[in-house]
């Protein structure tokens, strides 16, 4: 699978940042933009359907917040499922893959030195 993944901040501080209506735009099946900085984090904003890979992030943590739909983290020793309102911080270090068996919007939340697709 092919990821659409958009590291430039696309907002500027107290610009209103339309995320339902980026997320109903996109056509793509596994989406990600930068939306913001906060401090010396970044919040992005994903469209997933389907799997991403196994991968780590040996500097940051990362926070998932599912907005819409059904996330599930697969980590070395189980699943987690996210629903609409639920989130999960993934520390430093611990590989895991986001798996979205149907169409689901995402919040995350991770220090903006991140590299989206793993160290």
């Amino acid at each position: 699978m092919s990821y659409s993944i958009h590291t430039g901040i696309r907002y500027q501080p107290l610009e209103l940042e339309d995320i339902g209506k980026l997320a109903d735009e996109c056509p793509d099946r596994w989406w990600n933009q930068s939306l913001s900085l906060v401090n010396d984090c970044v919040v992005r904003l994903g469209v997933f359907h389907g799997e991403f890979h196994w991968h780590k992030h040996d500097k940051e943590d990362e926070f998932f917040y599912v907005i819409d739909g059904k996330l599930l983290l697969d980590l070395d020793e189980r699943t987690v499922e996210l629903l609409p309102s639920q989130g999960i911080m993934v520390p430093r270090g611990v590989r895991h893959r986001t798996c979205a068996p149907e169409r689901t919007v995402v919040l995350m939340v991770e220090a903006a030195t991140v590299t989206p697709t793993g160290d």
